[in-house]
């Protein structure tokens, strides 16, 4: 069992309030604060400590997507209120401050920090990363190195917990093998059919990833209302391409969506119920059937 325990606590007892979050045996602390509570946060003294910071907010360009920027300073509180004032950072609405409470953390060590964690988003590809490319990993003694790759790992941990999931990697479907040992999070491949639009997809890690190569309708039906926007994003960002003549659009890549409904409703360009639509390839079981297969049923006394 690989159960781990962080405790997080609301400052003002407000879950939408200041808060702090820590791991037992590590030696770090994360602050969370919504840009309004700034002022709050700067009374607390460990948000002067040398650290590192994440500023977090919506993408004005991209209704479904989330911009990031990745800093570090010797004062964490003095970069936050700098970047409070920054017009070409406007998009940021909530923040999070990593400190050490040994004050063992220097300025080699937190650019260290910042060098890692940029390149780490720009691998998982979540969202729009508002740093240019990662700055050059700092000189460090070898056994630096080692602390701050642990120090790395507990990050990893912890930013989920506390909303910011942009280092979670994407899972990758070649890794999975439906009912493999050690893959219980992936599930079988589902297919589903709009006109002349075929397309499948899998559930992994509570994703809902349409396959690269899959087909759209191109023509979108009047009534449409649901994940429309979020199709016109897919292409404007040439992950949904037009084939010519086909009436069709292709997947030109695997595309990450929340719910089977959202993919439905991507392939058949109207409003659709994925749970029923999708099934499991080769078979009538529709998804929400499969869905219900997975939960134990219950014992009678």
């Amino acid at each position: 069992m690989n159960g781990r325990s962080i405790r997080i606590f609301l400052v003002d007892g407000d879950a939408s309030g200041l808060l702090t979050a820590e791991v037992m045996n590590w030696s770090g602390k994360m602050l969370v604060s919504p840009r309004t509570k700034l002022a709050e946060l700067a009374k607390r003294d460990e948000i002067t400590r040398t650290g590192i910071y994440v500023l977090a907010g919506p993408d004005p360009e991209n209704p479904s997507g989330e911009i990031v920027y990745i800093g570090e300073g010797d004062n964490v509180f003095k970069r936050l209120a700098s970047h409070d004032k920054d017009e070409k950072k406007e998009f940021w609405t909530r923040c999070v401050a990593v400190i050490s409470k040994d004050l063992n953390l220097t300025k080699a060590h937190v650019r260290y920090l910042e060098s890692r964690l940029i390149a780490m988003g720009y691998a998982a590809g979540r969202v729009k990363i508002h740093n240019g490319t990662a700055p050059p990993l700092p000189p460090m003694p070898e056994a630096d190195i080692a602390d701050m790759e642990g120090f790395l790992q507990h990050i990893e941990l912890v930013l989920p917990v506390l909303g910011f999931s942009f280092l979670k990697p994407k899972p990758s479907i070649g890794e999975f093998t439906p009912g493999a040992e050690g893959t219980n999070d992936a599930s079988p491949v589902f297919e589903f059919s709009s006109g002349e639009a075929t397309a499948k997809a899998q559930e992994i890690n509570g994703e809902f990833i349409v396959l690269k190569g899959s087909t759209a309708t191109l023509e979108p039906r009047a009534s449409w209302t649901s994940y429309r926007e979020l199709r016109q994003q897919l292409v404007d960002d040439k992950k949904l391409v037009e084939v010519p003549g086909k009436g069709l659009l292709l997947f030109a890549e695997d595309v990450y969506l929340s719910s089977p409904s959202a993919g439905a409703a991507i392939v058949a360009a109207g409003n659709t119920n994925g749970r029923v639509a999708w099934k499991v390839a080769n078979t009538r079981e529709t998804y929400g059937d499969w869905h219900q297969s997975q939960i134990p049923a219950e014992t009678e006394d």
